[in-house]
């Protein structure tokens, strides 16, 4: 499973909404027989929070690329989920 993108108000940061959100697709994914939950995490421009929530949930760094012709850099992380 593959996680594009998610994001919150900055007014509601803080308050577990995408920690919810994550473990509800962790269980969506369990429920359909996928063993791994994966996304991309800005590297340049950084985004140090996410990267900290990431880790903290679980999801291990597992490569990187530099896409849109030089413009972004990305890392990807990966989750394994028990089927």
């Amino acid at each position: 499973v593959y996680v594009d993108r998610v994001v919150v108000a900055a007014a509601a940061r803080g308050r577990g909404h995408a920690r919810r959100l994550y473990e509800d697709l962790f269980e969506q994914a369990r429920c359909a027989g996928h063993t791994m939950v994966t996304c991309e995490v800005n590297a340049d421009p950084p985004n140090p929070a996410s990267d900290a929530f990431h880790a903290a949930l679980g999801f291990a760094e597992v490569g990187d690329a530099v896409i849109h012709g030089g413009k972004k850099s990305v890392r990807y992380w990966a989750k394994p989920i028990a089927a």
